[in-house]
């Protein structure tokens, strides 16, 4: 009997993510997902989608490593099931490069993604301006087919989709039992959330099958990422620019600087921009609150807030939502069996 509805707010890869774990695993909660925009106008499509991470200043690192290998898992059990190719999730290896020997030459997930190693001096030799490298395998996740295998999973599950915009928290508190916050970027008006911010990305799609591994620049503005029907070639990082223009000056920076690393994409053709803003803030925002809505205290979860690490964290962190609405069911139905 579902008992409980569960509405999710977002329909970006944080938003399916959570949605799709909800439905999965509570069967008393009838699960809506609402959002004004899907695929392929989300700020997930236009991500390169390569799973690895950085270090957030606020969050217990085992949490994080915690919510990337979780992440890493599902993509990599994807990418060898015979979904891999509908769901847009492949293996990817290649290396990460830096002008100067960082500080931390093993990062936190360098025991989660595969192979991890320093680069060879032989390696590195095509990269003369850089002194250090990293080798490794990890995983990539196209949105643009993922988000849909991802809706047609929460359809299986029972979910329902319904495209709509919502203006505020209110209008949703009477018909649902509890509201799940992955709106990103929107949270500075939902959740009335002033330390989120946006951080601009704008990447190139070309055509260059010559190529089959990723190169990033430590630094994070510079990378190549080959996928399944494209080369994504980036990138920027704006703070706090609303622009989604595509700027000429941008595309002339990323090609020169992606053609340092990788000369042959001079041959490369030109397939489309993109630009994307990044939601961004100092921690992502996974918690639960009771919030009064039109005067009853609805709970709330929030997932948002995860910067340029949304589809390499978004697992782990739908999981630790979806703990969130269980700690939610079971005070409202404590002697449900869930």
């Amino acid at each position: 009997m579902k008992s409980v509805k569960v509405v999710v707010v977002g329909a970006g890869v944080v938003g399916f993510s959570t949605a799709v774990c909800v439905a999965e695993t509570l069967p008393s909660c009838s699960v809506t997902l609402l959002a004004d925009k899907f695929t392929p106008d989300t700020t997930s499509d236009g991500a390169a989608g390569i799973v690895f991470t950085a270090k957030f200043p606020d969050i217990p690192l085992e949490q994080q490593r915690r919510w990337f290998k979780e992440s890493f898992e599902h993509f990599l059990a994807i990418a060898q099931s015979q979904h891999s190719s509908e769901a847009g999730v492949l293996m990817s290896s290649g290396w990460q490069v830096f002008k100067e020997v960082p500080a931390d030459t093993k990062p936190f997930w360098s025991d989660v993604v595969l192979g991890f190693r320093p680069m060879t001096a032989r390696e590195l030799k095509r990269f003369p301006d850089h002194k250090f490298g990293q080798a490794f395998t990890t995983v990539k996740c196209e949105c643009s087919s993922y988000l849909p295998w991802l809706e047609k999973r929460f359809r299986k599950a029972g979910g329902q989709v319904e495209r709509r915009k919502v203006n505020n928290l209110q209008e949703l508190s009477q018909s649902y039992d509890i509201i799940v916050n992955c709106s990103g970027l929107g949270s500075k008006t939902l959740a009335g959330d002033t330390q989120v911010y946006p951080v601009r990305g704008q990447v190139l799609k070309v055509q260059a099958p010559w190529l089959h591994h990723f190169i990033r620049d430590g630094d994070g503005k510079t990378y190549i990422y080959p996928g399944i029907h494209s080369v994504t070639i980036g990138g920027t990082r704006q703070e706090g620019d609303w622009r989604l223009e595509v700027d000429e000056g941008d595309t002339r920076s990323i090609v020169d600087r992606c053609s340092r690393l990788e000369p042959s994409l001079s041959k490369a053709t030109l397939l489309g921009e993109w630009v994307g803003l990044r939601p961004s803030k100092k921690n992502p925002r996974v918690q639960r609150e009771l919030v009064l809505l039109q005067g009853r205290r609805v709970p709330v979860v929030h997932n948002y807030g995860h910067g340029a690490w949304g589809v390499s964290l978004s697992w782990g962190t739908a999981l630790d939502a979806l703990g969130l609405v269980r700690q939610c069911v079971d005070e409202m139905t404590p002697r449900a069996r869930l």
